[in-house]
């Protein structure tokens, strides 16, 4: 194997965020207990706001299959989940210009309750991102530069000898915060990243022989260099894998960079001339705990199934020969992460149920870092995300 895409059927690879559906496959059964689809002919006319429109005296219902028949969150929560997201938004284009996957990912992973990992060339923003998303939100905000000398005390704290009264005080590091940003992270010591790991996934800390818990929302941003790799420590897989997504950035078009121009003679390139609104932790905990309230139909459990089960070599269709491009295909916490982006997405988009496209929105995000390349993969220059491509191109829809 020489790790030849076309040998692969691998389609061209989709720009990020791109919900375009694959050629339809075969038709299959539904599974047991999911609900007819409303698309097609036949179908109920389809009114404002998603909303199927009555007639002939038949009962409305709501469109699609994959909705449960009573509302999973109310009208009214969805406007104030719709209300939050618009002011993070507001804020977020104040302070960066374009880089709408990115501010779609760090929407989604902050109401999913998720860490994300950027990852591009110096310049692109990754800071501005970070500390914009954090001035949307009235709570603690800290950034730590990453160094090659930095230890996980200076991280997650440490004990302090108080000689007057003969007693150890701790004092809490920058980990303990709302927002947290890990500059450069792959520039830190594997054991500072092993004290980052119990805080990313146990939200807690411990110094001292004491826990301490971290505050609720609890987020980390962390962004790496890919181009530098003197004086760096490669991500362990088990770390790579706590970050619920990894967002790669781009250039800006030569419109955007425009005005990123205009924005620096104007004064405005760091931040906005008014304040825009902030939205308060309260705010943040209720969105988060929308996102446990939509409702994900058993056919797109299954289909999420599905799609991680062909990253492993199986599934119902596997992909020709990927077992020789992709050594580890993504683990359970993977399925996870699809459904709960998934969720995250139907939520920003004013949906109280999952759909497959809400799946396929941010599965580059949800993925990419989950799969293991082979050698032959990486000598031939594939790309993770044409894998994925192939396994949402193969694995049928609901």
């Amino acid at each position: 194997m020489t790790g030849d895409p076309q040998r692969m059927s691998i389609p061209p690879t989709q720009q990020p965020g791109s919900s375009a559906r694959p050629p339809a496959p075969p038709a299959r059964p539904a599974p047991q207990g999911s609900a007819p689809s409303a698309s097609g002919p036949g179908a109920p006319p389809q009114g404002v706001q998603g909303q199927a429109v009555q007639g002939h005296g038949a009962p409305a219902r709501r469109p699609g299959g994959f909705a449960p028949a009573a509302r999973a969150i109310s009208p009214g929560d969805l406007e104030r989940s719709g209300a939050i997201v618009s002011t993070i938004t507001k804020v977020f284009q104040s302070r960066v210009v374009g880089q709408e996957n990115l501010r779609l990912s760090l929407l989604t992973a902050l109401a999913a309750g998720g860490h994300v990992l950027l990852e591009s060339v110096p310049g692109l923003a990754k800071t501005t991102a970070a500390s914009a998303l954090a001035s949307s939100i009235t709570g603690s905000f800290a950034r730590i530069q990453c160094t090659p000398d930095l230890m996980p005390n200076d991280i997650i704290g440490t004990q302090i000898f108080n000689y007057g009264s003969g007693t150890f005080t701790t004092q809490l590091g920058p980990v303990h915060a709302n927002v947290v940003l890990l500059d450069e992270i792959n520039r830190s010591s594997a054991k500072t990243q092993s004290a980052m790991l119990e805080a990313m996934q146990e939200r807690q800390t411990s110094i001292g022989g004491e826990v301490y818990r971290l505050p609720e929302p609890f987020m980390v941003l962390a962004t790496q260099n890919p181009i530098e790799e003197e004086g760096t420590y490669v991500l362990p897989e088990a770390q790579m894998d706590r970050f619920l997504m990894k967002e790669i950035l781009t250039y800006p078009r030569p419109a955007e960079e425009h005005e990123i121009l205009d924005r620096s003679t104007a004064g405005s390139l760091t931040g906005p001339r008014e304040a825009v609104g902030t939205v308060t932790l309260e705010d943040v905990r209720f969105l988060q705990q929308m996102v446990d309230q939509v409702y994900v139909d058993p056919a797109v459990k299954r289909y999420i199934i599905d799609l991680v089960f062909t990253t492993r070599g199986s599934g119902p269709r596997p992909v020709p020969n990927l077992t020789q491009s992709v050594r580890v295909g993504a683990s359970p916490r993977g399925s996870l992460a699809l459904m709960r982006v998934g969720q995250a997405h139907a939520l920003l988009h004013g949906r109280d149920y999952v759909t497959p496209d809400d799946v396929r929105a941010m599965r580059y995000g949800v993925l990419r870092h989950r799969l293991v390349l082979t050698f032959d993969a990486l000598a031939s220059g594939i790309k993770p995300e044409q894998i994925i491509d192939a396994v949402f191109h193969a694995v049928p829809m609901p």
